[in-house]
């Protein structure tokens, strides 16, 4: 954002009002509209988790979520964040 660190965190903290041309910035920096940064982004989420409901694994896995235990829960979010960010390679 070509802003101090102290300046987004007085921001996070509602301690300072960005300017339209901070938030601007950080929309591009976090790749999202300035819309969409201002509603928190719940349209996009909803969106994802449309998309993500598609996919067959995360489809076969969701009846079972609510019955998992935090740390299961936990290890289940770091192995699809990781397939998702590293896929897997193909032959």
């Amino acid at each position: 954002m070509a802003v101090p660190r102290t300046y987004v965190s007085k921001i996070e903290n509602e301690k300072a009002t960005p300017t339209l041309s901070s938030l601007e910035r950080l929309a591009r920096a976090l790749e999202v509209t300035v819309p969409d940064l201002l509603s928190g982004g719940e349209h996009n989420r909803q969106e994802e988790i449309r998309e993500l409901a598609q996919d067959q694994f995360i489809a076969d896995i969701l009846p079972f979520l609510g019955q998992l235990n935090p740390m299961q829960m936990s290890s289940i979010v770091a192995q699809v964040r990781d397939l998702t960010l590293r896929p897997r390679r193909t032959a």
